[in-house]
């Protein structure tokens, strides 16, 4: 045994070993690249400011976004930000507290003409006709900004002159590979939001701030799907096919009030997101307030449900029913609401229609095995025979 457990202990040291020997090689890998693309020449196909930086600071971001910029004594900063391109648009954001609400964007791509366009975008709402192109609270020099493509990388540069050094100030990088429609913005592919520090040419994280704005948005958006979408539209399976199950009842209401509470924790975030965002989006708050209202009424139902002999209990049965569809009805109109004004990733999308689909494919199954089975139940006549005993 003493021989077993030494050999057990070597290979978990030479594992160790091995995986801080392949995170170092990765490191290095990574800061290759970075000093490599760091090099490039920009004086080489960009004018001046942005091909002579002075003092530059190259600092990668995320993903393939690379922050070139330089910040003179007279508080100009000149920034050249980089990144794989292909099509669509690039966008680079300054937001006064890491929102994407109320933020200024410098947004730049190409038209399948070859011209380079940059505009600044002012963002007023979630939804593209919300995000105002020439509009802005940047304050842009009078340098013009460009765009410009080199092989496959893009450029995005443009000059900022600020009464204060710049420092520490969230930044929002997005990206989207379908291009501008009349100037006015698809919706990105992906997004992210950083906080940089400009005076030491350091970044971290959104999510090391105290708001975490993104995070928030997806926990509310979760706790939707998983409330609305999955535990209560399982419930109300249990309830009408699985009759015939001796549990039926505790799966019906254990999953109808785990639906509930995930709910109502959504609900709490989406508050909480609207508190820092007031944002304008009436008909997804609307309908959020509808789901609130009557699933807080089936909650009470349950507490004053009448006797099964009760002339009363018909009448409750059909209340029931019908309120509890009309819940499931909005909650999965709500999630598709708040997935387009959120700006969901196909992920997002793809993910709730497979959940929705086949919620609704087993729902037609049950409901056509049910009526098929009441056909197949023999019936009494009214005025069938009774022989007294």
């Amino acid at each position: 045994m003493d021989g077993i457990s030494r050999l057990l202990a070597l290979s978990i040291f030479f594992v160790i070993l091995f995986g801080f020997q392949r995170e170092n090689m990765v490191t290095m890998a990574i800061d290759e690249d970075t000093k490599a693309l760091c090099s490039v020449n920009l004086a080489e196909f960009l004018p001046p400011p942005y091909g002579g930086l002075e003092n530059m600071v190259c600092q990668p971001v995320w993903n393939s976004f690379l922050l070139r910029y330089s910040q003179s004594k007279d508080n100009v900063i000149t920034i050249v930000l980089s990144t794989i391109y292909t099509s669509g648009w690039i966008g680079m954001g300054f937001s006064p507290d890491g929102m994407m609400i109320n933020s200024s964007c410098m947004v730049g791509w190409v038209t399948p003409a070859g011209h380079g366009k940059i505009k600044q975008y002012y963002v007023e709402g979630f939804t593209p006709s919300k995000i105002i192109p020439d509009k802005g609270e940047l304050p842009l020099t009078s340098v013009p900004p460009i765009i410009y493509v080199q092989g496959a990388t893009a450029y995005l540069a443009f000059q900022l002159k600020y009464p204060t050094p710049l420092k520490t100030q969230p930044i929002l990088l997005a990206f989207s590979t379908k291009s501008p429609q009349h100037h006015h913005l698809t919706v990105h592919e992906d997004k992210t939001t950083i906080q940089f520090d400009f005076s030491s040419g350091t970044s971290f994280a959104a999510a090391d701030t105290p708001i975490n704005y993104i995070n928030s948005k997806k926990t509310h958006g979760v706790l939707g799907i998983l409330g609305w979408g999955l535990f209560c539209p399982f419930g109300a399976i249990f309830a009408r096919y699985l009759r015939s199950q001796p549990l039926w009842y505790y799966f019906h209401v254990s999953a109808q009030y785990i639906g509930f509470i995930l709910g109502l924790a959504g609900v709490v975030v989406g508050v909480q997101l609207n508190n820092r965002l007031q944002p304008h989006i009436p008909g997804h708050q609307g309908i959020g307030i509808l789901i609130l209202v009557l699933s807080i009424l089936q909650v009470l139902a349950f507490f004053v449900r009448p006797d099964k002999d009760s002339k009363y209990r018909k009448y409750w049965n059909l209340y029931h029913a019908w309120v509890g569809r009309t819940a499931l009805f909005f909650g999965a109109v709500n999630i598709v609401l708040g997935m387009h004004y959120a700006g969901a990733g196909e992920g997002w999308k793809i993910g709730y229609g497979f959940v929705l689909g086949s919620t609704m494919l087993a729902c037609i199954i049950l409901e056509t095995l049910l009526r098929l089975k009441k056909l197949d139940e023999p019936t009494v006549p009214s005025n069938y025979p009774m022989t007294s005993i």
